[in-house]
């Protein structure tokens, strides 16, 4: 959430940086705002009339009071308190409007953030490994390899769920689990205090992250209960500290997070529609950072770098990309892209998406901190990133490895977990 106060005293900075990201009007938010402040103003006008007719009433009571001067300052004060009696429902339904109205607007971009409207214009960084990007033009689709090694099915899952569900069976369930435990350890080693949260997450925790309101229909609701499936361990892991005040001593604070993810993924129809690219349920390991708002740009750097480690570890191909303000998501302020090389679709594909929220979360869930010897505390700067998504490192793997006698053979740092060297 921005803070009223910079859109207050800044409207046209506020503006310019939202018109980056797309089309936004505040001046309904400036209007309520200057509405609110004007029946505080009003408000706080009668209670210090309240307050200084009950000094009066004591003065009065203590000297000798003409008759009838006690009941007229009680008429009045009783007057003034129904008053305020009637600006209170006004100003909580104000107070609503305008939350409703703030929740609405994406973070701000970073003034290091590439200025674009669309992925076309977001900025390549850097590449990674073309040395193992494989040479033979005849591999296979990660699906088709896949169901012929038989370590996924995907009709069969149609049958038990819908579409866009997989059910991994032998090498291939075992792989996945590899996966997601080589990835914990390594995360593990570089400083992250692993935790395994609720996947069932309630509608306060998805607004503090910036689910909702504006992303509802892309998550799952449970139909009797204020609960919803989770579409990332970011939400979740940064609710932990919902409405907390945490002492400035004990940041960073680094957390990574196995979880089952869940996305309706309301807006991508037609898209991906085959493999496991883009599934209603896909399992993740995220990284999730709690830091001072000095060191937020250096621990987003880091944070890149421990998930590019996890691709370097296996070998797979890939870049990075710097994303233009059009296309980060909606909480970031800058935002990195790490895009894995898929040989069957000949082109880079999203793996992670590591992003720096600034304040923006921490707002919305009231997550501060304080500093010894300081008065008040601060909003604190919170960080995600995927470490990586498990099921595309999968398919990853099954095309980068992918051998000419139809095997898949299985990266170096996974041949121990899987006590085998071929798919």
């Amino acid at each position: 959430m921005l803070d009223i106060k910079q859109i207050r005293e800044n409207p046209q900075k506020v503006q310019e940086l939202l018109s980056r990201r797309g089309e936004y009007d505040l001046e309904p938010i400036l209007q309520l705002d200057k509405q609110m402040r004007e029946l505080e103003a009003k408000k706080s006008h009668l209670q210090a009339r309240s307050n200084e007719i009950g000094r009066l009433v004591g003065q009065k009571m203590k000297a000798n009071p003409q008759e009838g001067e006690i009941a007229a300052l009680r008429t009045e004060g009783n007057e003034v308190k129904a008053q305020v009696s009637e600006l209170e429902p006004q100003e909580t339904e104000l107070i609503e409007e305008l939350r409703t109205l703030l929740l609405a607007l994406p973070n701000l971009p970073s003034d290091a953030t590439p200025v674009g409207k669309s992925e076309d214009e977001n900025i390549e960084v850097r590449r990674w490994g073309d040395e193992f990007i494989p040479q033979n033009s005849d591999i296979l689709p990660h699906w088709e390899i896949g169901e012929q090694l038989g370590i996924f099915n995907f009709k069969r899952s149609a049958k038990v769920a819908q579409s866009r569900f997989v059910t991994l069976l032998g090498a291939g369930a075992a792989l996945e689990r590899a996966l997601i435990q080589f990835m914990l350890e390594r995360h593990i080693e570089a400083g992250y205090i692993e935790a395994m949260p609720p996947v069932l997450i309630n509608t306060q925790s998805l607004t503090a992250t910036g689910q909702l309101p504006k992303f509802a229909e892309e998550s799952f609701k449970c139909a009797e209960d204020d609960l919803w499936l989770s579409p990332t361990a970011e939400v979740p892991i940064t609710n932990l500290y919902r409405e907390e005040i945490l002492a400035a001593e004990n940041l960073p604070i680094y957390h990574c997070a196995y979880t089952p993810c869940f996305r309706r993924e309301a807006g991508s129809y037609g898209r991906d529609t085959r493999g496991l690219i883009r599934l209603h349920q896909f399992n993740k390991v995220e990284l999730v950072k709690f830091v001072h708002p000095s060191n937020s740009e250096d621990e987003h750097q880091k944070l890149v770098q421990d998930a590019e480690a996890i691709l370097q570890a296996l070998k797979l191909p890939y870049r990075v990309l710097e994303l233009c303000s059009g296309d980060m998501g909606f909480s970031a302020a800058r935002c990195y892209d790490l895009e894995v090389w898929l040989p069957s679709a000949g082109k880079y594909r999203e793996i992670s998406s590591c992003s720096n929220c600034t304040d923006f979360q921490a707002r919305r869930g009231q997550i501060r901190f304080k500093e010894a010897g300081k008065k008040g505390t601060q909003f604190i700067h919170t960080l995600n990133g995927s470490g990586l998504a498990v099921g595309r490192t999968m398919a990853a793997i099954l095309e980068n490895y992918q051998q000419p006698d139809g095997t898949v053979r299985i990266p170096g740092v996974l041949q121990t977990y899987l006590k085998r060297e071929v798919l």
